[in-house]
């Protein structure tokens, strides 16, 4: 059995239940500002900064080295933060199944528990407020801490920037102790090219375990409380 110290958990799909909300909203700002992409496409790079995501679906539309991109892309990047911060400050925000159980059975075997993101700050912090889940490093309900890609120089996932974040925040020195799930290829590969014990991946989020295994895994399970078998 792996010594598990630190868990390191994704947000929308995760730990936060997601029925294509974010998908919905980015594709709301991509048409009104007339971006067209497949649903498919949307969905493959959940998961990833959203405005990476804005600028790479620019890229492919309009040409690599048109000068608009840059301000096409951070003009739909504004409308998806208005859509998307309006959506979570006024509709039902529930976590996943299992979440709370996983929660409390990690601070009874004494180990942290940080959540990553690729939503920006404000956003992140909108949803734990409405869900309750104010980090404290000493914390003994809940969560140890939050981190977007705010906090590590904007680089969001795959880079393993904030999972290196979360374990120098949170004391822990040693990759293989560290435990990362999520629900989308990229957080497969955040854990993967983080180097942690064990990357998983889980099956009732955004992605099915048909879409889901392909990628580098050391498991794939059916809901977030399944982690325990890990620990």
């Amino acid at each position: 059995m792996n010594q598990i110290k630190l868990v390191v958990l994704d947000m929308a799909g995760t730990t936060v239940q997601d029925q294509h909300e974010v998908e919905h909203c980015f594709k709301l700002a991509a048409q009104k500002n007339g971006l067209h992409s497949s649903d498919e496409r949307i969905l493959a790079l959940q998961g990833y900064a959203k405005l990476y995501v804005f600028t790479l679906l620019w890229t492919e539309q309009v040409g690599e080295g048109d000068p608009r991109i840059t301000e096409l892309a951070a003009k739909s990047y504004a409308d998806f933060k208005e859509i998307l911060e309006n959506h979570y400050r006024t509709q039902p925000v529930y976590p996943t199944e299992g979440c709370l159980v996983l929660f409390e059975a990690l601070h009874a075997k004494g180990i942290k528990i940080a959540l990553t993101t690729g939503f920006y700050r404000e956003v992140a912090d909108i949803i734990l407020g409405r869900l309750g889940w104010v980090p404290s490093l000493d914390a003994s309900s809940g969560i140890h801490l939050s981190v977007t890609p705010d906090e590590v120089n904007g680089e969001g996932r795959p880079s393993p920037a904030m999972i290196y974040y979360a374990m120098e925040k949170l004391g822990i020195a040693d990759l293989s102790e560290v435990l990362n799930v999520g629900d989308t290829p990229v957080d497969l590969a955040f854990g993967k090219n983080a180097g942690v014990g064990i990357a998983l991946g889980v099956c009732n989020g955004t992605h099915t375990r048909e879409q889901l295994e392909g990628h580098p895994n050391d498991g794939l399970i059916e809901k977030i409380s399944d982690v325990l078998t890990y620990v």
